[in-house]
């Protein structure tokens, strides 16, 4: 009988290695950057086109390669930072010329040109599926300069797997920002399909944040900073006012490495206890310094995940830094009770002298003088004033129109309506801990969910309104000017068309902001930055390629801003609306998410419940 168990060849086994390390374009994009990074070079340029799938270029200015150095980072098991197995516990970099690049090599056509400052020439390579077509020398600048191109060439079911242009896109966009925050020392650029899309001069920490995210980002940012045994702490939070739905703008970086972790995040939403809006998150950029050996980041093969020596003591110091922050610029409040802010002298006051107070009495004044109680009891020993109270309620006979008033008779002689007009008076409706809306029927009654009902009704009303397009707006007074970052933006500048449809008008559409002069009927100028950040965080993976899909899935996004929300109390008015809405709906029995909005009771049932 012939033998099972093989060796598999060395081109298949890096194509089977390469699903664990290039999921899609952005993972490319990750490693290219962090080589760059270590390669100590200070200008980064980033080239994509057709969002990575064609094209993913990265060129540095870094120490470069040698010929030897050039032709071994494409081995398997190739790398430049660890010699033991125990150096995987004090690694300072994130890798260099290795690891990954067998793995992409395997997918891809890859060409790479490099050149160390002390050699006259350099090396030019260029690999197809694992196998080498050319290795050259030429003359080449300092530095490295990396091109992968036709991702997945060779693997079509992988490559099939791969989202839309703008999903991809983003995702390159995320690792792109993370890199670049981490690293504000060096100069990044960012083109894609021949646009620039970002480009970061060398800057502090904080301009490098605002380069990254544009808009109204440097109001609202709040440094913090701390520095103990076990970890140094610097960033920035934001204020509380900036708090958004989304937890896009939300960023750990160790050892200025990005990572994520529930455990840390945590830390920081205890540290805004009681200043945030309900169901709203922070910003933050935080930066944490730890010693090597009290980390382990090979937990995870993206290494986005780490795991901490002393996580409690790490939490607590998070925690109190966040919170004296926030103290100290004033974002929460701060009670002080070794000083009174009541007792500060007055602005008007500094400079005046005190005066001497002094006392004035009168020498003739006489508590027990006759002369006062006399005037004072007079009045009340007047028999002319005692009859006289009388005329104050003269003429009250008579009402205003002269007419007598007269008085109700307390028995009732018969009933002032009609059995007919008796029922109809009865309330319709009623509504139970601000949740359900109960209202009758012939074989029983109904318990309606406010907000899903709520929602139901304006979904249709939304997607009615985008397929006929008979667009009904209302013009603001005053044009209202949104902030959003360059993702959102970009986001926003996609949807524009549908939201045109919905009743938006659009006055101007800038880099960071939109001017909005027109918006829906059913939309009040409060709720204008809901509906919107609530729809970008809805789209946060990606908008549908259909234009019906886009239509359907921003109806859901602004009927879930604006329906009525659980706790809130409707008028008898407002219940029977959304009753009679409801059930002027195409589909009344569920939610635009796929979730009932009432429930039937029968009589029959309510009876069973007191035949017990």
């Amino acid at each position: 009988m012939s033998s099972i168990i093989q060796l598999l060849p060395d081109h298949v086994a890096n194509q089977i290695a390469a699903g664990e390390v290039v999921q899609r374009p952005a993972s490319v994009v990750k490693e290219l950057l962090e080589n760059a990074v270590d390669a100590k070079a200070t200008d980064i340029k980033l080239i994509i086109k057709d969002a990575g799938k064609s094209l993913v270029q990265v060129i540095d200015n870094g120490i470069g390669m040698n010929v030897t150095d050039a032709r071994m980072c494409f081995e398997r098991h190739a790398t430049s930072k660890i010699r033991l197995a125990e150096d995987l516990f004090s690694i300072n970099t994130k890798g260099f010329r290795g690891e990954a690049l067998a793995s992409i090599a395997a997918i891809a056509h890859v060409e790479m040109k490099t050149k160390q400052s002390d050699e006259e020439l350099g090396t030019h390579i260029v690999i197809e599926g694992s196998k080498f077509i050319s290795q050259d020398v030429a003359v080449l600048p300092k530095g490295t300069s990396f091109a992968v191109k036709n991702l997945f060439f060779n693997i079509p079911a992988r490559r099939n797997f791969l989202k839309s242009e703008i999903v991809e896109y983003r995702h390159i966009v995320d690792e792109f920002q993370r890199v670049a925050m981490a690293h504000p020392n060096i100069h990044f650029t960012f083109y894609h399909n021949g646009s620039d899309m970002f480009n970061l001069p060398i800057s502090n920490l904080r301009q490098r944040i605002v380069g990254v995210f544009a808009g109204k980002t440097n109001e609202k940012l709040v440094p913090i900073g701390e520095e103990t045994e076990i970890v140094s702490i610097s960033g920035f939070v934001s204020k509380s006012e900036f708090a958004k739905k989304n937890r896009g703008e939300q960023f750990f970086f160790v050892n200025d490495r990005y990572i994520k972790s529930g455990y840390l995040h945590h830390a920081v939403m205890a540290a805004y206890e009681g200043l945030l809006p309900v169901g709203t998150q922070p910003s933050y950029f935080i930066y944490l310094k730890v010693p090597p050996n009290s980390i382990d980041i090979n937990i995870h093969p993206t290494k986005t995940e780490i795991k901490f020596d002393d996580e409690h003591a790490l939490y607590a110091i998070l925690r109190s830094s966040i919170k004296h922050s926030l103290g100290q610029f004033s974002v929460a409040p701060v009670l002080d009770f070794d000083r009174d802010s009541n007792l500060d002298t007055p602005y008007n006051f500094l400079k005046k002298e005190a005066q001497t107070p002094k006392v004035e009495f009168n020498n003739e004044y006489n508590p027990f003088s006759n002369e006062v109680s006399t005037k004072q009891f007079s009045s009340y020993n007047n028999t002319e004033s005692k009859s006289n109270w009388e005329s104050l309620y003269l003429g009250l006979q008579q009402d205003v129109f002269g007419v007598t008033p007269g008085f109700e008779n307390e028995e009732v002689t018969a009933s002032l309506f009609n059995d007919q007009e008796v029922e109809q008076a009865v309330r319709k409706t009623y509504q139970i801990h601000k949740k359900y809306i109960v209202s009758p029927i012939k074989s029983g009654m109904i318990i309606l969910d406010q907000q899903r009902a709520h929602q139901r009704i304006l979904y249709e009303e939304f997607l009615i309104s985008m397929t006929i397009q008979q667009i009904a707006s209302q013009q603001l007074l005053f044009p209202v000017i949104l902030y959003f970052s360059n993702n959102e933006m970009q986001l926003i500048e996609e949807l524009i068309p549908s939201l045109q449809t919905t009743g938006f008008v659009f006055e101007e559409i800038n880099n960071d902001h939109i001017i909005i002069s027109g918006i829906p009927v059913n939309v009040s100028e409060s709720e204008i930055g809901i509906v919107l950040e609530q729809l970008v965080f809805d789209l946060q993976d990606g908008i549908p390629e259909s234009s019906f899909s886009q239509n359907d899935t921003i109806a859901k996004s602004m009927a879930k801003s604006l329906a009525v929300k659980t706790g809130s109390y409707l008028t008898e008015k407002e219940q029977e609306n959304i009753v009679n809405g409801l059930f002027a709906c195409k589909e009344p029995n569920i939610s635009p998410f796929q979730k009932p909005t009432f429930i039937t009771m029968r009589v029959e049932d309510i009876d069973k419940k007191f035949a017990l």
